[in-house]
């Protein structure tokens, strides 16, 4: 039987009025969650303010916090893609949520649709027991030696491509986030599964950490052709070849050679647990926990190098001091590398990493979801399957002695801000999920700063709004910070 459009138009007014039905049920249900907090008072069915949110991040955000300054209580709400979400400015209540991670309180999922990127299996979603085991297991990828062994690494590839960036620059200015990012995520393949990736490898890996970095400001559309399907794909792919390196790992471990990387400084570690108790963990989920240490690595460190060259250039006399403390322990014309106890003399150069890390915090929210209703404060309580964005970048710029200025003396012996206000200082979170390898990350910040400065002379490409922040899904300068690069030291080897 032929089928006509006309055939429905009876029908018509019936389909509309159930529409109309759900869309008002859907506004009421928002309306009911927010109650009397700051936020939109009307948002698009569904979708929410999503689009505003993909299109002009820096501005959403922007607005939400505008929003939770408006009231004493500290937070504002908002809807995206059929979720009520609610923003967190007051440091306070973000301790709330990063005290209780639990199965009966918050989620920590690291990205709104985050388990559906990264699967179940995570650090990140871990609670209790089975959470302080692995974090005991870590432990000894984060030991001085092992920094040690990364510090060599680290240094040999931020060397090379400081080297390269000098090369292409020659007169012009070269943005530098897309350098910094590759440099980054060499370093970071190099220092966790350093010898177990060929060069083959190496390359499909970068090609599916890309899908991976584009999916993650992309609508979670999980059908084919849509960025976020080919991220969830790419980082199936990329957990299966880091699983691949850990029993490569294991094998070499078990012949008795020397860790080299810090999968086998892991796979020591298991190796010795397994005198005691069967092994928990399969190669792949380890391979989910690399790739985790690999996406808190990669695009965080990215932000900081490239706003640490941004305020250095904005700051001549702070960099001068960085240039004077590091020619007191390290000069590149002895043809050597920084070691660690060189690096641990360098207070100053320390204190300017965590300004950078603390004025631009990489990772500016750490998404939580309402596992239950929470009573957050006497007079509001979540509902369950809320996402939480407890605002560390907010937390930054409260406490501290002029907040808003690049001030690297906040963090030195005589003033101690990283003390004094510690509890503003949420860059690396806090309680149970605190960042586990943030020694690491501020070592390869201060190696960056040490080895720029000296190797390096350099100037921004300065233009209207160039410093104003980016989201890519970390903070960036808007200009992808481009500079000019020349060779201030003639000398770029090291050796051992």
């Amino acid at each position: 039987m032929e089928l006509k459009w006309g055939m429905f138009t009876p029908y018509l007014p019936y389909f509309v009025s159930v529409l109309a039905l759900i869309l008002l049920i859907e506004q009421i249900s928002y309306l009911k969650k927010k109650r009397f907090l700051p936020g939109p008072t009307l948002v698009f069915p569904f979708i929410g303010n999503a689009i505003p949110l993909v299109t002009n991040p820096t501005n959403f955000w922007d607005l939400q916090s505008s929003y939770a300054k408006s009231t004493p209580l500290g937070i504002s709400a908002n809807y995206i893609i059929g979720r009520y979400i609610l923003y967190i400015y007051s440091t306070d209540l973000s301790h709330k949520v990063f005290a209780n991670v639990r199965p009966d309180a918050f989620h920590l999922v690291g990205h709104p649709f985050g388990k559906k990127l990264f699967g179940e299996h995570n650090l990140i979603y871990m609670f209790g027991q089975q959470h302080k085991d692995l974090r005991r297991q870590i432990a000894p990828n984060f030991t001085p030696r092992a920094l040690q062994t990364y510090t060599d690494i680290q240094q040999r590839i931020i060397l090379k491509h400081l080297e390269s960036w000098c090369n292409k620059s020659k007169g012009q200015s070269i943005p530098l986030r897309i350098l910094c990012r590759d440099m980054n995520l060499e370093t970071s393949q190099t220092v966790f599964v350093g010898p177990y990736l060929n060069e083959e490898s190496r390359k499909r890996f970068n090609v599916d950490y890309n899908f991976f970095n584009v999916g993650l400001m992309k609508l979670p559309i999980d059908l084919p052709g849509f960025a976020f399907r080919n991220a969830r794909l790419a980082v199936e792919r990329l957990v299966e070849t880091l699983a691949g390196c850990a029993e490569e790992s294991e094998k070499k471990m078990k012949s008795g050679e020397e860790p080299t990387c810090l999968i086998d400084f892991w796979m020591q570690e298991n190796l010795r647990d397994l005198s005691e108790k069967p092994l928990e963990y399969s190669y792949k989920e380890i391979g989910g926990h690399l790739f985790d240490f690999l996406f808190a690595a990669q695009d965080a460190s990215t932000s900081s190098l490239l706003w640490a060259v941004a305020y250095l250039g904005s700051h001549p006399h702070v960099l001068e001091k960085v240039r004077k403390e590091v020619a007191k322990y390290w000069m590149p014309e002895d043809n050597s590398i920084i070691r660690s106890e060189q690096l641990r003399e360098m207070k100053y150069t320390e204190a300017v990493a965590r300004e950078v890390v603390r004025i631009r915090a990489p990772a500016t929210m750490v998404p939580h979801i309402a596992g239950v209703d929470f009573e957050l404060t006497e007079n509001y309580v979540i509902p369950k399957g809320t996402i939480v964005f407890p605002s560390v970048f907010d937390s930054s710029f409260q406490g501290f002695t002029d907040p808003e200025a690049f001030d690297p003396d906040r963090f030195t012996e005589e003033r101690q801000e990283d003390r004094v206000y510690k509890k503003n200082f949420l860059a690396f979170g806090a309680g149970a999920h605190q960042c586990v390898g943030q020694r690491y990350a501020i070592n390869h910040l201060m190696l960056f700063i040490a080895m720029f400065t000296t190797l390096v002379d350099f100037e921004r490409d300065r233009t209207d709004g160039c410093d104003e922040i980016a989201y890519v899904p970390t903070i960036v300068p808007k200009d992808d910070c481009r500079v000019f690069l020349s060779r201030r030291c003639a000398q770029f080897r090291c050796a051992s």
